[in-house]
């Protein structure tokens, strides 16, 4: 394996991993060398006779590992967005050792020791120490032996827990797909879409990771509509009882290390602080929401002139932004052709806001013939990193869409930033790709989280980027969409795909008037989805559940959330942001960071939007600093005060 592309780091420009070279058989060669390589490195450190310094043991620490790293980092990006059953294969045998790697290291009492002496007095050197501390405590460095080899039995089974409900998950979005086979079925679905989703014969829906379909919206027979959402709502059962068990031993591990539940664990390190604080704010915000939502419903009725079900929901409210706002949402989509939004939307407003350029490099390949790499570059020439794009969904990708480093900036290593977008667009089996209004504000919504990556300006990989607290990373994402209806921006990229004709500027004032409307059924689809994440992880050790249905039922009845037609955004079953993704009694970071977006966004308005030197300010301030100081100081920093909730309730018509 002396080719094994892993095992030095990559030729090519920025270090973007030659996709071209690497195969499947390469991983778990390069994973078992580099899990050696990374303890080896770290029995060094931890032995090392010197008196223990911030050089030798935490930029020591930064620097090990590397070959892990960079397998790591490959895999886990492929397995997400183009995956095998041989990448299933080796992320259900490589997941597990992954964590007990994890617990290698941290819980190395002799490195714990030693961090313990190290003292510095440089201020991005304590920033990193601390956190250093804080990610060893967290991951039980203070145990004794006992409770240690309990906590490595929950998180080695919590690992493969994780793994099992994801691979059901994308393998549900395929198996349990709608099927069907007269088209007339599908009446209200666009003929691109339909020619999208023909296939030997037959007509397959795949489903996408929420609750509501978009199709939903579009399909005009009731139960076509009916079979869609229950096929959506029922998938993946098998992960119903996954779902308990990793709630239990999160529960449990919680308690080992100290919390009294896994909620309280999770938030001790982000910038809610603690459980108290993220209550407090989710409770603001319930009872306007669902009473909101009850009045839409109520429209909604009238409308159809029948009491709706959840799956007439998107239906009849198109219908009503139609009467209301003489708005229908299938009209922008011509004027919303992918590239065209990319090129000429996202990164305009990035020019314009940032000076940045952006150069295709058709020479740079990645993992897929669908992704598109770009270097891009400051005004005055010099290079800031690579961006890819990976627009289309395919069965092989799971839902949603995200954004991954593949390099982290850092001065340590001389590194600059390579990072890269993924979306779930549909491919057309022939001609332009048109989007619909929520795939334009997603795709603005990722590019500021790449943003957030390609801005980095830090010394330490640990805190590069993105790498901040959960409820703080959405933060910059959501201010980047403020961008997606800025006139000038706007008219820079919303031309008709035929005609070449700007979308008229009516059309786009009642696309915002009409958005107003379903903002109840957005806040509480998005509230209940929080409130069920929380009422699983506030489960106190010990504390059992024998039905996961019946917990949910109840979970959202006692948040007074509970309302029949509109279900969480994410049912237990396939809500993989919690269960697979990282994001486990983390849900609430995006109503949360939804207030610091608020702020800014009536910054960028009060001085005078998208103008440089505003681009400039909230670079250097807050996309620059990563995780290198603490988030709300580099918040305070950019705004001039602290962050007030009233902005988020005015936007949300929560006031």
């Amino acid at each position: 394996m002396a080719e094994n592309p892993f095992f030095a780091p990559s030729g090519l420009p920025y270090l973007l991993p030659n996709f071209a070279e690497i195969r499947e058989e390469h991983y778990l060669p390069a994973f078992e060398r580099g899990m050696a390589e990374q303890l080896a490195e770290v029995d060094a450190i931890a032995g090392n006779p010197e008196p223990p310094t911030f050089d030798n043991t935490i930029a020591a620490l930064e620097r090990s590992g590397q070959v892990l790293k960079r397998a790591a980092t490959v895999f886990f990006n492929v397995a997400a967005s183009d995956s095998t059953d041989g990448m299933m294969a080796i992320e259900t045998e490589i997941s597990p050792k992954l964590t007990k790697q994890q617990d290698e290291v941290k819980l190395n009492r002799a490195l714990w020791t030693r961090i313990k002496q190290v003292n510095t007095g440089e201020p991005e050197e304590a920033w990193l120490l601390e956190k250093y501390r804080e990610d060893f405590i967290s991951a039980g460095a203070d145990l004794g032996e006992a409770e240690q080899a309990r906590l490595k039995e929950l998180n080695e089974e919590l690992s493969k827990l994780s793994t099992e409900f994801g691979q059901n998950l994308l393998k549900a979005s395929t198996e349990e797909a709608l099927v069907v086979e007269d088209a007339a079925e599908l009446d209200g679905l666009p003929e691109e879409r339909l020619a999208a989703i023909a296939k030997d014969g037959k007509y397959v829906l795949p489903l996408l990771n929420f609750t509501n379909q978009p199709a939903l919206a579009q399909l005009t027979n009731r139960e076509t509509r009916a079979k869609l959402y229950k096929l959506s709502v029922e998938r993946a059962r098998q992960n119903f009882p996954l779902a308990i068990r990793m709630a239990t031993l999160r529960a449990e591990r919680a308690a080992l290390l100290g919390f009294p539940n896994h909620a309280a664990y999770t938030v001790a390190d982000q910038t809610a602080k603690n459980v108290d604080a993220v209550e407090a704010m989710l409770g603001q915000l319930v009872g306007p929401a669902v009473r909101n939502a009850k009045k839409e419903a109520e429209a909604l009725a009238e409308q159809a002139g029948f009491p709706i079900e959840p799956w007439d929901w998107s239906f009849y409210s198109e219908k009503v932004r139609k009467a209301r706002y003489d708005f229908d949402a299938d009209a922008l989509r011509p004027y919303f052709e992918l590239n065209r939004v990319f090129k000429d939307g996202i990164f305009f407003a990035a020019g314009k806001l940032y000076g940045l350029s952006f150069t295709e490099r058709p020479d740079l390949k990645g993992y897929h013939p669908d992704v598109t790499v770009f270097e891009v570059f400051n005004e005055d020439g010099s290079a800031v990193g690579l961006f890819l794009l990976d627009p289309y969904a395919r069965p092989t990708k799971r839902g949603g869409a995200w954004m991954n480093n593949l390099v982290d900036q850092s001065f340590l290593f001389g590194e600059k930033p390579v990072v890269m977008n993924n979306l779930n667009v549909t491919k057309p089996a022939s001609g332009p790709t048109l989007l619909t209004y929520d795939e334009v504000n997603t795709a603005f919504h990722e590019f500021g989280h790449a943003l957030h990556g390609l801005f980095s300006d830090v010394r330490y990989p640990r805190v590069s980027g993105t790498n901040v607290p959960r409820d703080f990373v959405e933060y910059p994402s959501q201010v980047n969409e403020m961008w997606t209806t800025w006139p000038e921006v706007l008219a820079n990229y919303a031309k008709h795909v035929e005609t070449g004709e700007p979308v008229p500027v009516e059309l786009v004032e009642k696309m915002k008037a009409a958005e107003k409307f379903n903002q109840g059924f957005a806040t509480v689809e998005y509230l209940a989805a929080t409130l069920l994440d929380w009422a699983w992880h506030k489960l106190a050790d010990g504390e059992v559940v024998e039905d996961a249905e019946a917990f949910e039922a109840k979970a959202l009845e006692d948040a007074q959330i509970a309302f029949p037609l509109v279900r969480p955004r994410y049912r237990t079953n396939y809500f993989q942001h919690i269960f697979s993704g990282g994001y486990s009694a983390g849900y609430y970071s995006y109503i949360w960071s939804e207030v610091l977006d608020a702020e800014s966004v009536l910054w960028f308005e009060e001085n005078g939007g998208l103008k440089r030197e505003n681009g400039d300010h909230f670079r250097k301030e807050l996309l620059s600093r990563g995780g290198s100081l603490d988030p709300l100081t580099a918040f305070r920093n950019f705004r001039g005060r602290d962050p007030r909730i009233e902005p988020l309730l005015e936007r949300r018509g929560l006031s």
